[in-house]
């Protein structure tokens, strides 16, 4: 299952203002791992994110999602497979209704109206949220927001998921919900975080990056035991794992 592999090979971004913020970055994400990707701010995270989504094409290097290469020709193509979650929910939320938003995608497939209910009722009911359908996406909750973002990508039925800090700005509760609805996906995961906690317990997997490069990539448990590792980083190590 390939087309749920995603490459990033030897990637570098250069801003328009001349900020470089990636620098060679090279990582494979085979099919179905979850990854997170960690860094102080600044460090090109959400920038590595954009490219996995084909939101931003690389300066240099390739990225290639199930062996197919990012470029301007195939750009509507990898967009199909690669479903992102940005942090602010209410970027991906517009529409008058809960299950207009997450109809959209779908709609702009040129699915017929009954796969875009199909499309609908699974994505709502995967998030827990197929009682909020007929709601108003400004008059939810933040963690109801986040639930819903995610549906209106998982109605793409994407190869990949990407997502940008999915647990910030979350009270406890809205937090552990969206960790536990996140762990039941099969997709292949990447997901920046702040939250090491969340990625400790979610990835098995985590990069860290260091001034647009990939200081260190490896089992998560391993490498958040390494606390010159993580000081060097400007990162805390998770409080479940301190003696």
């Amino acid at each position: 299952m390939s087309h749920h592999c995603l490459l990033f090979d030897r990637v570098h971004y250069r801003y328009p203002d001349g900020c470089e913020a990636l620098r060679g970055v090279t990582l494979r994400l085979p099919h179905g791992e979850k990854a997170a990707l960690v860094g102080a701010n600044g460090t090109g995270k959400s920038t590595l994110l954009l490219h996995a989504a084909g939101l931003l094409l690389p300066t240099q290097g390739e990225v290639a999602v199930g062996g197919v290469g990012l470029t301007p020709r195939t750009l509507p193509s990898v967009r199909q497979k690669v479903g992102v979650v940005f942090q602010n929910p209410d970027n991906q939320l517009f529409m008058p209704t809960v299950e207009e938003d997450v109809a959209f995608g779908p709609a702009n497939m040129g699915l017929t109206p009954d796969e875009i209910e199909q499309r609908v009722a699974a994505a709502l009911e995967a998030v827990g949220a197929s009682h909020l359908r007929k709601k108003s996406p400004y008059r939810l909750s933040g963690g109801q927001k986040r639930s819903v973002a995610i549906a209106t990508v998982l109605s793409m039925e994407p190869a990949v998921l990407v997502l940008d800090e999915p647990t910030s700005d979350l009270d406890p509760r809205a937090r552990r919900q969206t960790i536990e609805l996140l762990r039941r996906f099969d997709h292949t995961m990447l997901v920046a975080t702040h939250d090491l906690e969340m990625a400790a317990e979610l990835c098995p997997r985590t990069i860290i990056l260091r001034d647009g490069t990939v200081a260190a990539d490896g089992p998560t448990t391993e490498l958040f035991r390494d606390t010159a590792l993580l000081e060097a980083c400007a990162l805390e190590q998770p409080c479940s794992m301190r003696r």
